[in-house]
């Protein structure tokens, strides 16, 4: 590519140019004596083009290759929560969804586990990366689950590598399956795939 540049800037010197001999030239005359006269060089007046360098809007064709989510009927689990001595009259359905931003490969996102303590739940999922590739496209992958219970606070973990995007900031990642069944030792599973 240097090569090319430094063809391309010598070729716009040699052609943007005009050059005229404004006068003639001669050699000094020489006497064997070693008395010279004073000899003159040819006077050239030299016109470089003048050249700007600048931008300029242009329609041109791009190609963009966009993933789109499409809805379609599936099944979905669905949990019924009914917490000892509760107000089932407050019960309403909910939907524990997780989702990841990723690049490079195509992932596959899946909650594994539920667990319950108190006024908390908390979905655990895995985030694992597929064979193929998706270059530097962006691609959207998501879980979910239908929940029946009062109204509780949700914590997401996720297990696996976090992508680096700005998307996947709301959720807590977590290295191993491991070390979410330590940090949940004495909750209560409540669902687990």
């Amino acid at each position: 590519m240097k090569k090319v540049s430094i063809l391309l800037v010598a070729s716009i010197v040699m052609i943007g140019c005009n050059i005229k001999k404004e006068e003639k030239g001669e050699l000094p005359e020489m006497d064997i004596d070693v008395s010279a006269d004073a000899g003159e060089l040819p006077e050239y007046e030299i016109n470089w083009a003048d050249v700007n360098v600048g931008t300029t809007t242009k329609m041109v064709k791009i190609p963009k290759v966009v993933i789109v989510m499409e809805e379609e009927e599936v099944e979905v689990p669905v949990i019924d929560v009914k917490i000892p001595e509760g107000d089932y009259s407050e019960m309403e359905e909910r939907t524990l969804m997780v989702e990841a931003e990723v690049t490079d490969t195509e992932h596959a996102i899946e909650i594994k586990k539920i667990y319950a303590s108190n006024d908390k739940l908390y979905v655990v999922s895995e985030l694992t990366a597929m064979d193929k590739s998706i270059g530097d496209k962006k691609m959207r992958v998501s879980d979910q689950v239908v929940l029946n219970a009062p109204d509780m606070n949700v914590v997401y973990y996720v297990v696996g590598q976090k992508p680096n995007r700005m998307f996947n900031t709301r959720y807590k990642y977590m290295d191993s399956m491991t070390d979410v069944d330590t940090k949940m030792e004495g909750h209560k599973i409540i669902y687990t795939k």
